[in-house]
């Protein structure tokens, strides 16, 4: 069986960090908040599953923590720890930079390339780069899992 990762959407890390405003993410028969996210990841944690950080989610969670109401500092300091650990691949992160191959020149073209139809039908270009991610993973062989609360997102999915 191949090793498991999980790409964290910005709806299921701004649950887990409890951002103010973004404490909860999904519909209501899949409703995401910090404990379902919290448990979920200690069990995977347990099996030895890996965490991925796509940039996007990153670089959103870091807006929504920027423009909460409270908490900016504490949920801030929460994330430039998982920003660090990411970076120096420090378990169960990969490596922020498994990702650097997608930002090369000509996986810039291709998102630039496939994003307008993807954005006709209203997919982020923040929600392209995590199935960009997940495909990546999926590609080396890995079982992935995208946690998110948007079915949108979880629909790109790889199988």
């Amino acid at each position: 069986m191949s090793k498991r990762v999980l790409i964290l959407d910005t709806s299921v890390l701004c649950c887990w960090l409890q951002v103010p405003g973004k404490e909860e993410a999904g519909p209501q028969n899949d409703r995401w908040n910090h404990v379902r996210i919290k448990e979920l990841l200690e069990q995977e944690l347990a099996e030895n599953s890996t965490f991925v950080l796509p940039i996007a989610t990153l670089i959103e969670t870091g807006n929504h923590i920027a423009q909460a109401s409270n908490h900016r500092f504490e949920r801030a300091s929460s994330l430039a720890g998982y920003l660090r650990e990411a970076a120096d691949a420090q378990s169960p992160w990969a490596a922020f930079t498994d990702q650097s191959p997608l930002w090369q020149a000509e996986n810039l073209r291709a998102l630039a390339d496939s994003w307008p139809e993807l954005a006709k039908g209203g997919t982020s270009i923040g929600d392209a780069t995590i199935k960009d991610v997940a495909e990546y993973y999926a590609i080396a062989g890995y079982h992935v899992e995208i946690l998110t609360g948007d079915a949108g997102l979880k629909a790109y999915e790889p199988v």
